[in-house]
Order: C-alpha cells, then sequence, then structure tokens
C-alpha cells in the first residue's frame, strides 16, 4: 500500500508533467503536448533534429509507460495505474524498466541545457518554471535536492531519481527532484 506521502510526490508528477491536458488520465496526446511545451521552452521548430529526437524519445516513453501501466488496455493510464506501476518500482527500484532508465534520463538532459554533463539551479528552475511550477519554489527545491551544491551530476540525478519513487523520509533529498519544495 502506497503511504499518503508517496502518493503525493506521484500524483505532483502525474499531474504536473504527465497529464498535460488535465483529463484525469495519461495517454498519447499528453505526450504530444509535452513535445509542444519542451521544444517551445528549447526553441526547436518541428522538423528540427532537436524537436524530431524528443518526440522520439517522448514516444518511447509513452510506449513503454502505456505497455506496462495501462493494466486495462484503454489507451489511457489512470490515477490508480500510475501509482500500482511506481508501488511495483518501489518493490526493486534497482531493476528500473527499460522506459524508466529512459524518462529518467531525458528530464536529466532537459535541465542540463548547457550540456555539461551537471544540473545548476537556473538550468532547474527554468525548466520547472516552464510546466507551471512556481521559479522560487524550484529554486528551493533544487537546493534541498543539491544539498547546498551548485550543481548535480548524472550520477548524483540517478540515485535521487530513485530516491523520489522510493523514499518515505520527508527530508530525502530526493524528493525535490520535479521542482516542488513540498509535500
Amino acid at each position: 500500500m502506497v503511504s499518503d506521502f508517496r502518493k503525493k510526490k506521484l500524483l505532483h508528477v502525474f499531474n504536473s508533467f504527465f497529464d498535460r491536458n488535465g483529463s484525469g488520465s495519461i495517454d498519447k496526446k499528453d505526450f504530444d503536448l509535452a513535445i509542444q511545451n519542451i521544444s517551445k521552452l528549447r526553441g526547436w521548430a518541428p522538423g528540427d533534429a532537436k524537436y524530431k529526437e524528443v518526440q522520439t524519445t517522448l514516444l518511447k516513453i509513452w510506449d513503454g509507460l502505456q505497455g506496462r501501466a495501462d493494466a486495462d488496455k484503454d489507451g489511457q493510464v489512470s490515477v490508480d495505474e500510475w501509482v500500482t506501476m511506481w508501488e511495483d518500482f518501489a518493490k526493486n527500484p534497482s531493476a528500473p524498466l527499460e522506459w524508466q532508465c529512459l524518462y529518467c534520463k531525458f528530464i536529466f538532459q532537459l535541465e542540463d541545457a548547457s550540456g555539461d554533463g551537471a544540473i545548476d539551479g537556473e538550468e532547474f528552475s527554468s525548466v520547472y518554471s516552464s510546466f507551471g511550477l512556481n521559479k522560487d519554489d524550484a529554486m528551493s527545491a533544487f537546493r534541498s535536492m543539491s544539498k547546498g551544491k551548485s550543481s548535480v551530476s548524472w550520477a548524483e540525478f540517478q540515485e535521487l531519481w530513485k530516491e523520489y519513487f522510493v523514499t518515505e523520509d520527508p527530508q530525502a533529498a530526493g524528493n525535490f527532484i520535479f521542482g516542488k519544495s513540498s509535500f
């Protein structure tokens, strides 16, 4: 059974990043909207190589998510299906599914706008503000996530990402990787 604390975190990711059209479930249309939002953030137009790369990656993530979480095969992932999938992940976080690894890497690369292999506070907060989160709150989340350091490396991010989906500790640094400073 997922605790209330973990469910709040899971719903934050579900509502803020996946259910882009606010329908209450995740479907391919949400991924199309995410492709548009991310490309707009980075200034990529349809037809640009980076636009196509984002599109290809996000559609692979959708295929993996749908294949794993859409238990009733209705073409969408409900809140209950989402929570169940992440509860299964929490039982063995050292063996993520391929789409989960791809998603983790995609988020890191999205946040690492400079491409220098690390995320800094400005990169982090600009991504989360583009998804409608408060920029100051995202900066506060970054300070907690980075434990006061100026940047977070890919290796650190992978551990923080896992921690987000499994920890019950409200003070754990991983709780802050999705731009929110409290739950």
